[in-house]
């Protein structure tokens, strides 16, 4: 019963990620952007992420966009983040990573690497 609870919460919660990024890169499609915004992955170190309940994760989800917002959506802009055992990794556009750090500084998230996306590659780049 434990087990099915637990892999029930960390459905839960990926559902809640998934819904939130999702409403997140919908709003952020609306939003005119300066071709100059960036693509970069941020890597976090977070023990215990993994375990974080739905509660948690909107939490740190709300803090975000609160900081987003006073930032402007024409500087920075969640994407949508990946939620693993002791870390999160989230995607963001922004003019420069200078931005990224400072979001992270701002709303108390660590940032343990910050990577500049050059290329986006998937199956359909095969064709």
């Amino acid at each position: 019963m434990k087990k099915i609870t637990k892999t029930l919460s960390l459905f839960l919660a990926g559902m809640l990620f998934t819904a939130f990024a999702f409403a997140q890169t919908t709003a952020s499609t609306k939003i005119k952007t300066d071709n100059k915004m960036k693509m970069y992955v941020i890597e976090r170190d977070i023990p215990g992420a993994g375990k974080f309940t739905p509660e948690q994760l909107k939490s740190i989800s709300q803090t975000s966009c609160s900081v987003l917002k006073e930032m402007g959506p024409q500087q920075i802009i969640w994407d949508h983040s990946y939620v693993t055992g002791d870390k999160i990794f989230c995607v963001y556009k922004a003019q420069n990573e200078e931005l990224v750090r400072e979001h992270g500084k701002k709303g108390g998230f660590p940032v343990t690497a910050v990577y500049e996306v050059k290329e986006v590659i998937s199956p359909a780049t095969a064709q």
